[in-house]
């Protein structure tokens, strides 16, 4: 099993329309359409993530070409179905954490139980992280550190089992570890 890490570094994206402003209630469908539901290999969702989602059918190329691994998503990110796809196209791509102000439920729990650290910030302020902001998120001590534009944002750590799935890698080799 890889190490893996309670500090993560990396590029953010600010998902937004077109004018700028946070996008709420992306629904799953948005995220990974149905009509790809069929694609069971991890690897191969990636290029349909946000694919149905207006102004957005590159995200994949660009999230592929610019490194970002960091999302910044607005309100109720995740609405909907329990589609696990719309969870694992974002792994696919190689994000490694999502931040935003809410998120569906279902949505919820399929990013926890799949090891994707989903950190909500209450009151979200769009302008404190811009696109490639470069930013260091401790998932223990609840720092989020814009390195950027030199600030940092308290955010609420995981709990521990989330943290505990997390570092196991997702619920299925979490459970393994139990006795």
């Amino acid at each position: 099993m890889t190490e893996r890490p309670l500090i993560i570094k990396g590029k953010a994206f600010v998902l937004t329309d077109i004018n700028g402003k946070m996008i709420n209630s992306i629904d799953t469908d948005m995220i990974f359409h149905n009509k790809y539901v069929w694609i069971t290999d991890i690897n191969e969702m990636g290029q349909y993530a946000l694919d149905n989602l207006e102004g957005w059918k590159d995200f994949a190329k660009c999230i592929e070409t610019e490194k970002w691994e960091i999302l910044i998503v607005g309100q109720n990110f995740g609405a909907g179905s329990s589609r696990q796809q719309a969870v694992d196209c974002f792994k696919s791509l190689g994000i490694k954490a999502i931040i935003g102000e809410s998120f569906g439920a279902i949505y919820k729990r399929n990013a926890i139980n799949s090891g994707m650290p989903l950190i909500q910030l209450d009151n979200f302020d769009v302008a404190s992280i811009d696109t490639s902001d470069e930013l260091i998120l401790d998932l223990k001590e609840g720092k989020l550190d814009n390195q950027t534009k030199k600030n940092n944002v308290p955010i609420k750590p995981m709990s521990q089992v989330q943290t505990d799935i997390y570092l196991a890698g997702d619920l299925f080799a979490y459970g393994s570890t139990i006795d």
